[in-house]
């Protein structure tokens, strides 16, 4: 994991050092970027790492693969799909770590073509896929819920939240999570923006003083080209202020999304 992470941070150091992208049609591709109802097919890999993790001060990586493919459902409507595919490594004993793929998470957001107001609105299911290659880093079962995104665009902010949650479909004894999103991007020139994005969830099935996490935190990012290929580029550090007793206090977020806009 210590790799994925390593190759991360090369490909943003040289994209943004001899990338520019073009000032006419930025705005437009930092917000698509922003947006996670945008109309536009992307592929971002984000990077989460927590540190100081217990047993004994280690590392939790977690790679998020995560294509959005969007679909049109008629000239009115639009289905937004996002996949998550997580490759994790994470603590066990001192010195040694689990690593493998977790369960995948697949969403499905009905969505107008047409934002009312500079808002758009999402609604779907959420499925969540027992392809954990290990038993500690997944459910094995099957789960389902339901999912809303609402997404408000006005030069130069782009800010909404996400909510699901996702209930076991043979036990939810062992399965139970809720997970709310809020995201602010602030654009600036040059296809730079500050962001603050961060994921806080809740395992319902853990016990009192142990169920939430809730990171605050942000960071900065930069749409970039390379060639023709636009690039939305970031780096993100979040504080847990509440978290279960061995998870860790800092996180960092580092994210490439490949985009290909229409």
């Amino acid at each position: 994991m210590k790799r994925s992470l390593i190759t991360l941070i090369s490909i943003v150091s040289v994209a943004t050092a001899f990338a520019e992208p073009e000032e006419a049609s930025s705005a437009d591709l930092a917000a698509a970027a922003q947006n996670p109802l945008a109309s536009m097919i992307s592929l971002p890999f984000q990077n989460n790492t927590t540190f100081d993790m217990d047993p004994g001060d280690e590392t939790l990586n977690v790679l998020n693969i995560q294509p959005v493919w969007p679909f049109k459902v008629s000239k009115d409507w639009n289905l937004i799909t996002r996949t998550i595919i997580p490759i994790v490594s994470q603590p066990d004993f001192p010195n040694s770590n689990r690593e493998g793929i977790g369960d995948t998470s697949v969403t499905g957001w009905l969505s107008p073509t047409k934002p009312i107001n500079n808002w758009t609105v999402g609604v779907g299911p959420v499925l969540s896929i027992p392809t954990a290659t290990r038993s500690s880093l997944g459910a094995d079962q099957f789960g389902g819920g339901v999912s809303a995104v609402g997404v408000y665009i006005k030069k130069p902010w782009v800010a909404g939240a996400l909510v699901n949650n996702v209930w076991g479909m043979e036990n939810t004894d062992n399965l139970n999570t809720f997970l709310f999103q809020y995201f602010v991007n602030y654009n600036l020139p040059k296809g730079w923006y500050l962001v603050t994005a961060p994921v806080i969830t809740a395992d319902w099935n853990a016990r009192s003083g142990q169920k939430w996490i809730v990171p605050f935190g942000g960071g900065v990012g930069k749409l970039i080209k390379v060639g023709n290929l636009p690039i939305n580029a970031n780096a993100q550090v979040y504080r847990n202020v509440e978290k279960p007793s061995n998870y860790g206090d800092w996180s960092l977020r580092l994210q490439l999304q490949f985009m290909f806009p229409k």
